[in-house]
């Protein structure tokens, strides 16, 4: 399953080290479903992402009603990306 969505770049409130972005929530019970027999850790689903030129394989979690993803800070660099700021996101769910 491929996913695209825009999404603000926020902290995590508990590590304000992490930057992340939420997926929409109309994906939540979708993707909550999909994954049942898959998840890790955390409820954590695998996922390859893409913001720009840049992508990575990582993990979205979930958090109220939503998943999030987690962006590293070497995406960040490359794509020059700040908090507050708007980011298109493709995703792809890994083990399907």
């Amino acid at each position: 399953m491929r996913y695209e969505f825009k999404g603000k770049v926020t902290r995590w409130q508990a590590n304000p080290k992490f930057f992340l972005v939420a997926m929409p929530k109309r994906y939540f019970k979708e993707i909550n479903e999909l994954a049942e027999t898959v998840r890790r850790g955390w409820g954590s689903v695998r996922v390859s992402a893409w913001v720009g030129s840049t992508g990575w394989q990582t993990s979205i979690f979930p958090s109220d009603d939503c998943f999030e993803l987690p962006l590293k800070a070497s995406v960040r660099k490359a794509e020059n990306i700040e908090e507050g700021d708007t980011v298109f996101v493709e995703l792809e769910l890994v083990d399907f």
